[in-house]
């Protein structure tokens, strides 16, 4: 898929819709795939102050973080994904990056009084199901579902 697609692709049933870009693995590029993921969900009918945009927003926000400071590797930058089954109502939102290094099988439980590590909490409580897979040749992709008919955004 060619980055800023918003339209199905060949072999891809109509009823949805995907969305990709590459950032620079920086803060500033952080900002803007977030920003871009509400712009472009927008257009595919959710409204920035909906649920689930406020929702997409906050686990794309918190997956390029990710990103950007765990999975860094010099000369990369990171991918974001987003697809939309309309049937289902269900969004998924992918991040990939270079670093072989992978997040844990579950969400890590955080002290109250850490500065960080509330990240995965965050993902795991707002998405119907998230994980990771291996990238080849080299990084991951960490994806969230969120979404759905019954799903924990509407």
């Amino acid at each position: 898929m060619l980055a800023g697609t918003t339209t199905p692709e060949e072999g891809v049933a109509p009823d949805s819709r995907h969305f990709a870009a590459q950032f620079a693995a920086t803060p500033r590029g952080a900002r803007l795939a977030r920003r871009l993921a509400v712009r472009h969900i927008e257009e595919w009918g959710y409204p920035p102050d909906s649920d689930t945009s406020c929702t997409i927003a906050l686990v794309v926000g918190e997956l390029v973080a990710n990103a950007v400071r765990h999975g860094r590797a010099p000369g990369h930058e990171f991918a974001l994904g987003l697809a939309l089954d309309a049937a289902t109502g269900v969004m998924r939102v992918e991040v990939a990056d270079a670093s072989p290094k992978h997040p844990p099988a579950t969400a890590p439980s955080s002290h109250p009084d850490g500065e960080s590590g509330r990240g995965l909490l965050l993902v795991d409580a707002l998405a119907l199901r998230w994980g990771w897979t291996p990238r080849h040749p080299v990084g991951k992709t960490v994806w969230a579902e969120v979404g759905g008919p019954s799903g924990k955004a509407g």
